[in-house]
């Protein structure tokens, strides 16, 4: 089950068919902007051979996948960060204690309405009148991890209650308490469910690290920015860039699509398990009963 079915209702005939028809004029709307982007590089020369063929130089892509491994690095540390923080405030959220749901609560709703590069400014510029200087890294992936754990928090607060209730009446039935049946029964079963949900945040997220060229911190787009200004490629060193995250991020999405599909197909198999199951006992039963009513 993904977050967006937990939140939303699916909708009906008519809004697919309008999503469809929407979904093909913003296509078609694209590709004629692209068309005539085409045209304007075209008219300025800047399809030109000469002024692609760097980009066929392994120096070249040696420097740019130099700027993609701190792109990757600074993703993941602060992925990892984020889902720490996003479940423990998910689980602040659902608790029954006012003075631990209010201040996690107002934590998720606040977070949520500020720009990450509004984080970004804070942690570069107001921190350090307090004596707090980060390093490079940290400026970026500290604000990142702030902004994103809100987001996490409410993927996992949706997966959670998506489980069914008994299954945390059950864990308290056996004699486990309330945090170690969240922990070992319910949390593993709303990680699978909102697992696509999570791929598509980090999606999200990886996108973020683009705010590192404001840090002055190497990551791709900031190493990009580098490249063009020493040999004044600019259009082509960013759409290199750009084809680069085009890349990574469609191929993250794929991944959370598949794994949606996968989880559809599972709930499936298991709804006609269980109806052939039910089938069976009914038969069962009234076999039994037309063989006491003969005896």
């Amino acid at each position: 089950m993904s977050v967006a079915r937990v939140l939303f209702d699916e909708p009906g005939p008519r809004a697919r068919r309008r999503i469809r028809i929407a979904t093909v004029l913003t296509v078609l709307a694209g590709l004629v902007l692209l068309g005539l982007a085409l045209r304007q590089f075209a008219d300025n020369g800047q399809l030109a051979a000469d002024r692609w063929r760097p980009y066929g130089t392994w120096p070249m892509w040696r420097y740019l996948l130099d700027g993609l491994k701190a792109t990757a690095l600074a993703a993941v540390v602060a992925i990892a960060l984020s889902m720490a923080a996003g479940i423990v405030l998910a689980l602040g959220r659902l608790s029954h204690n006012r003075w631990v749901r209010l201040p996690s609560a107002a934590y998720v709703e606040i977070v949520r309405t500020i720009p990450a590069l509004l984080l970004v400014y804070v942690v570069l510029f107001a921190l350090p009148k307090y004596g707090l200087d980060m390093p490079l890294f940290w400026k970026l992936v500290v604000p990142l991890s702030v902004s994103n754990a809100a987001a996490f928090a409410e993927v996992f607060r949706a997966g959670i209650q998506s489980v069914e209730r008994g299954q945390l009446e059950a864990g308290l039935a056996v004699g486990l308490t309330r945090g170690r049946a969240m922990r070992m029964i319910v949390l593993p079963q709303a990680a699978r469910r909102v697992l696509p949900s999570l791929i598509s945040q980090s999606v999200g997220l990886v996108k973020d690290t683009s705010l590192g060229f404001v840090v002055s911190y190497a990551e791709l787009l900031y190493s990009g920015k580098v490249l063009a200004n020493y040999n004044h490629l600019l259009i082509q060193t960013y759409l290199v860039i750009a084809l680069v995250y085009l890349v990574i991020n469609a191929t993250l999405s794929k991944v959370a699509r598949s794994l949606e599909e996968r989880n559809v197909r599972n709930a499936g198999r298991v709804r006609g398990a269980g109806r052939g199951r039910a089938q069976r006992l009914r038969g069962e039963r009234a076999l039994r009963q037309r063989l006491g009513a003969g005896a």
